[in-house]
């Protein structure tokens, strides 16, 4: 991914509202429907997926850094993408209890 932790925090944002977009549109038309056995398997392979993006978008970048040595600049990036991540979020949950959104 990038070296630059904004980059990398708005990657997963923007990730996770893909993946939300989608699964709402996808599931529109089986709200009536009962759950059948591959409901949860749908969930848990949209869990493994996104546990893999997100690993890639959050520790690719640091533990490269980290196997070249630089290893305070690895926490560094790290620490600022997770930082960054978490101000967007808590952004999200402020705009969301606010009702703007």
């Amino acid at each position: 991914m990038s070296r630059n932790p904004i980059i990398n925090a708005l990657s997963a944002s923007a990730y996770i509202i893909l993946v939300v977009t989608i699964m709402t549109l996808v599931t529109q038309p089986l709200k009536n429907k009962p759950d059948t056995f591959f409901a949860p398997v749908t969930f848990l392979s949209v869990l493994t997926l996104s546990v893999t993006v997100m690993a890639f978008l959050f520790f690719y970048q640091p533990l490269q850094l980290f196997i070249e040595g630089k290893k305070k600049e690895a926490v560094n990036l790290f620490v600022k993408t997770v930082g960054v991540f978490a101000i967007i979020t808590a952004l999200v949950l402020i705009l969301l209890f606010s009702g703007l959104i």
